[in-house]
């Protein structure tokens, strides 16, 4: 039986450039960053939550050969590959910050919805994030 989630993975095109972007200004935490021959193995993670972690992953050798390395850029770039979605406890707040720390690529400011509000936002690769506040139950009377 799977008890949890250790690491998910997306892809960058710049290892260095996507860890300053996820803890800078994103406010993420470097987690693991060991190199071992031409890989290098890069996680970030929420702070205080060391149980899951978002492998960067940089397309190319020793993994991908020159095709596949090219194909995999493109998607990186079109935001055509896999996402993340975070959840924060003040998302106004959060989109002022993330403004100020000089995030630019938002493809939606925050907006309501029934479970709460959310925003999206690109890192410098194409990457699709959302941020998520969900909104709290009320007591019935």
């Amino acid at each position: 039986m799977i008890t949890r989630l250790n690491v998910t993975s997306i892809y960058v095109l710049d290892k260095d450039e996507a860890l300053d972007f996820y803890v800078n200004k994103l406010g993420l935490e470097k987690g693991s960053d060991f190199t071992q021959g031409e890989y290098r193995w890069l996680t970030v993670r929420v702070p205080g939550h060391k149980d899951v972690e978002i492998s960067l992953e940089q397309p190319g050798p020793p993994i991908h050969d020159e095709a596949t390395t090219e194909q995999l850029r493109e998607l990186v770039t079109k935001g055509a590959l896999s996402g993340l979605v975070f959840h924060t406890d003040d998302i106004d707040a959060l989109y002022e910050t993330l403004q100020q720390r000089g995030v630019t690529d938002f493809t939606q400011e925050p907006i309501d919805h029934f479970y709460g509000k959310d925003m999206g936002l690109r890192d410098p690769f194409g990457n699709a994030i959302r941020i998520l506040e969900r909104k709290h139950a009320t007591a019935s009377a």
